[in-house]
């Protein structure tokens, strides 16, 4: 078995599941910094991962007071139609699927991230994909094209780590509460065992399935969409914590526009809106983004969404510590 031949030890265990109950207590309002998902929009490369993760490991520790960082670790990519599908499917860049390749190579980061007492974060897409490495994962994401499926809100219910759920592609928020709603609860659906046994599985529900605004059609951070949303979840008395993705619609698909985003998310907390507890950026190595098909690859440079640099981001990160302690 994968997780055999790549075992999670005892410390790192510790470690993923300390940084768990630090999530929760972010979300929860009573730890009061701010929740920093950050890093490469999809890991294509491991040794570029790795050398990322070692700069934000120290990052991450001079920020500490005011920030709890994990590291953006999406190892699969949902695809509007075709194209590269993430290191799992895809490791070798060029359609040869070599999955099984795939997992190992994912498992082996999460593992070495781990024993960093790095936290990690990822998207969970495809349902069973999960059974692999769910144990080295800290913070889990259901994203804005699975987020009205039911077997992904089942999925969410059963995993053992906080979970943020992003509203729909069109900015559609209260399809993201359904799912918040949905995955508090207990479900019972066919799935498959860690050993790949078909059986019937039963969750308790995960009280920690939280928002993430990610825009839409336009971006959706602004104060009276946040407002909206509160409200939204208050209805329903779910948990009224709210992360926003700097990236994707909310930025323009403009890496550099995120520092705004994050910038005004921090101005809107300090104007008393506590539910904001978290943000997301996409950032990498180098910055901007280069084709999956280039030769040779750069180094460090993302292959699906632009992302910023590492100065910027060290830069931008050091900015929202000073902010958040204004």
């Amino acid at each position: 078995m994968l997780r055999e031949d790549l075992p999670l030890t005892p410390a790192a265990a510790g470690s993923v599941v300390r940084a768990r109950r630090v999530v929760e207590a972010v979300l929860d309002g009573v730890d009061p910094r701010v929740l920093l998902v950050i890093g490469p929009c999809s890991i294509h490369d491991p040794r570029a991962a790795f050398e990322y993760a070692d700069r934000l490991r120290g990052l991450a520790e001079r920020v500490k007071e005011r920030l709890f960082v994990v590291m953006r670790v999406y190892f699969e990519k949902p695809r509007t139609v075709v194209g590269w599908k993430g290191l799992i499917n895809d490791p070798d860049l060029d359609g040869s699927f070599q999955i099984n390749k795939g997992l190992r190579l994912a498992r082996k980061l999460l593992v070495e991230l781990a024993a960093r007492e790095l936290p990690a974060g990822t998207e969970f897409l495809d349902t069973t994909f999960g059974q692999y490495y769910a144990d080295l994962v800290s913070w889990g994401a259901i994203g804005a094209r699975t987020a009205e499926s039911q077997v992904h809100r089942e999925l969410a219910s059963g995993l053992s780590m906080p979970v943020g759920i992003k509203n729909r592609t069109d900015g559609d928020v209260k399809v993201a509460v359904d799912a918040i709603r949905s995955a508090r609860t207990k479900h019972l659906f066919p799935s498959l065992t860690k050993e790949g046994a078909p059986a019937i599985l039963e969750t308790a529900g995960n009280p920690y399935a939280h928002l993430v605004l990610r825009g839409g059609a336009k971006p959706n951070w602004d104060a009276a969409t946040v407002r909206s949303a509160r409200a939204e979840l208050r209805q329903h008395a779910v948990l009224e914590a709210i992360m926003v993705d700097c990236s994707h619609a909310n930025s323009e698909r403009q890496p550099e526009r995120q520092r705004a985003v994050a910038l005004g998310v921090l101005a809107q907390r300090r104007a008393g809106q506590d539910a904001l507890r978290g943000l997301m950026i996409e950032s990498h190595l180098v910055g901007g983004r280069q084709e999956p098909s280039a030769k040779p690859l750069a180094h460090g440079k993302s292959i699906t969404d632009a992302c910023l640099g590492w100065d910027e981001t060290e830069r931008l990160v050091l900015e929202l510590a000073d902010e958040l302690g204004r």
